[in-house]
């Protein structure tokens, strides 16, 4: 079992440590933490790596838990992201593939990001055909006795984690860019994306 942050259109090493469990454990009962892949992910534009954040309602509590924050809807927040996946990707190998499954995320309101993430989560699941138990944790431990890779979802983690390289539209421009949102490993790779996953020898 693999303890992990639920975050928007995660970071493709969570998915490595996904594929690599047989079961896996969502940390709901902790506090929601600024700068994670909680409520923002990376993707590859014609500029290069491109921040997309979904915005949320701040509390006036000093803190507040992760399952409790409100995705904040008075901005269209769905609709940019929507055309910025658009833009950045129509003309990679599997857009088309995936788009139809990935519509309703954007074009459906949700109040709670955790719902949202865990959407996100499904929609990658399925997209991989491949089925792994899910629970979510009922409080917070700070020392578990089980692989605790929470850590993950730190947006401010620079390790490369020595991912192997794949197709990226804009790699002629900018180069490889590791670790970016599964999004772009699933409209690059396709029905490919769980073979490139289960191979990965990187250390979590």
């Amino acid at each position: 079992m693999v303890l992990l942050q639920p975050t928007y259109f995660s970071p493709i090493i969570q998915y490595v440590a996904m594929v690599k469990s047989n079961k896996i454990l969502f940390e709901i009962e902790d506090n929601f933490q600024k700068q994670t892949y909680r409520n923002r992910c990376y993707i590859y534009t014609a500029s290069g790596k491109h921040l997309l954040n979904v915005p949320i309602q701040h509390s006036k509590e000093n803190k507040q838990k992760t399952k409790d924050v409100k995705i904040d809807s008075k901005y269209d927040w769905q609709k940019l992201h929507l055309k910025t996946l658009q833009t950045a990707y129509s003309s990679s190998p599997f857009f088309e593939f995936y788009i139809d499954d990935l519509l309703p995320i954007f074009e459906r309101k949700t109040t709670f990001l955790l719902d949202l993430n865990l959407k996100c989560h499904q929609f990658v699941m399925k997209a991989l055909q491949l089925e792994i138990p899910v629970l979510k944790t009922t409080e917070f431990n700070k020392e578990p006795n089980y692989l605790d890779l929470r850590n993950l979802a730190l947006a401010k983690n620079n390790k490369s984690y020595n991912l192997e390289r794949y197709f990226q539209v804009f790699g002629t421009n900018h180069g490889f860019i590791s670790n970016l949102s599964i999004l772009d490993l699933l409209f690059m790779e396709g029905p490919n994306t769980l073979n490139y996953l289960e191979s990965q020898t990187v250390k979590l």
